[in-house]
């Protein structure tokens, strides 16, 4: 190597070390300002509850202001577009669902990329869609009302909270491969699907636990399915769908928590750190496990990076398949 080499390659060695050095103590003076958590939603529900149920630990823990800062529109891609267009600083988070996973094929114009403008920080848990039937309905079963379906096409109907919402999406995937015709009733939210299903308006609605369990429980429907792995500790009666002769037709709500990519990997350690310690204490998980029916994993980024990316391209393959498009 000549001389001239020799100084070039230095240069190169000086500037990384320079960037390395830079970010670390960058790193280590975070938090500085006031941190806010995007929800890409309207105030209230489990996506907006859950950073609110940590928001003072995390300030007394990290010494600053933690702002829960509610975004909504365009089915939460507004506020997700304005975390993934962030400064990659450590002061802005984004608070998100299932929803992130299915937007890229309902929204082919996205202003941002899913997968390249969003860094994962924590797998929060999971918890599985709840098929339930109307009381007057004769169908006890899953077998039941695919077997009805089959015998009369188009006679069940089942109601969700809109089109391309999860659970509509895990009731297509079901409906094909069982080979039936059902009717899709989408509703402007959860509870009005419930009502009407209830009321007798529609045979089925399919939710998330947190919304159809309580109405399993206290009689104003009756469980038929539930899509997880493994059946909840609070609805161990149901059987699963694997459970009822359909494998690999599982569907969960999940709750993650992500930040702007490009920020530095020592914050978002720092920060998950944290964030952990919120979830397991004692008042907050009792709190998402008993009422909100969510299973709390805590899995790491790389597993979140993973796990979205395979709920992307196994919604995005159901909604291609049947033409799915937003009301």
């Amino acid at each position: 190597m000549n001389g001239f080499s020799k100084y070039v390659s230095h240069i190169k060695i000086l500037i990384i070390l320079s960037a390395f050095f830079s970010t670390t103590i960058f790193a280590q003076s975070w938090p500085n300002s006031e941190i806010k958590i995007i929800v890409p939603f309207s105030v209230g529900g489990s996506v907006d509850g859950i950073p609110r149920m940590l928001q003072a630990g995390l300030q007394e823990r990290l010494g600053v202001p933690v702002l829960i800062d509610n975004k909504a529109g365009a089915s939460g891609t507004l506020g997700t577009a304005f975390v993934a267009k962030s400064k990659p600083n450590g002061n802005t988070w984004l608070s998100i669902a299932d929803t992130l996973a299915v937007s890229p094929s309902l929204y082919p114009n996205l202003p941002f990329d899913t997968e390249k403008d969003l860094e994962p920080v924590l797998m929060i848990g999971t918890s599985p869609y709840v098929l339930a039937i109307n009381n007057s309905r004769p169908q006890k079963t899953l077998n039941d009302i695919l077997a009805s379906a089959k015998q009369t096409p188009r006679s069940i109907s089942y109601a969700t909270f809109g089109s391309g919402s999860g659970g509509h999406l895990v009731m297509l995937k079901l409906s094909k491969k069982a080979g039936v015709d059902l009717i899709h009733v989408p509703y402007k939210g959860g509870v009005p699907a419930v009502t009407d299903a209830i009321a007798g308006h529609v045979d089925l609605v399919i939710g998330s636990a947190a919304l159809i369990v309580p109405m399993i429980k206290s009689g104003k429907l009756r469980g038929v399915v539930q899509f997880g792995d493994t059946r909840l500790n609070s609805l161990t009666e149901l059987p699963t769908v694997s459970e009822s002769g359909f494998p690999g037709n599982e569907g969960v709500v999940w709750w993650g928590i992500f930040t702007t990519a490009g920020t530095p990997k020592p914050i978002i350690e720092r920060f998950r750190s944290e964030l952990v310690v919120g979830l397991k204490s004692e008042a907050v998980s009792k709190q998402i496990s008993e009422s909100m029916h969510i299973k709390l994993t805590l899995d790491s980024s790389d597993y979140l990076r993973k796990f979205l990316n395979e709920q992307i391209k196994n919604w995005g393959a159901v909604v291609q398949e049947n033409g799915v498009k937003i009301d």
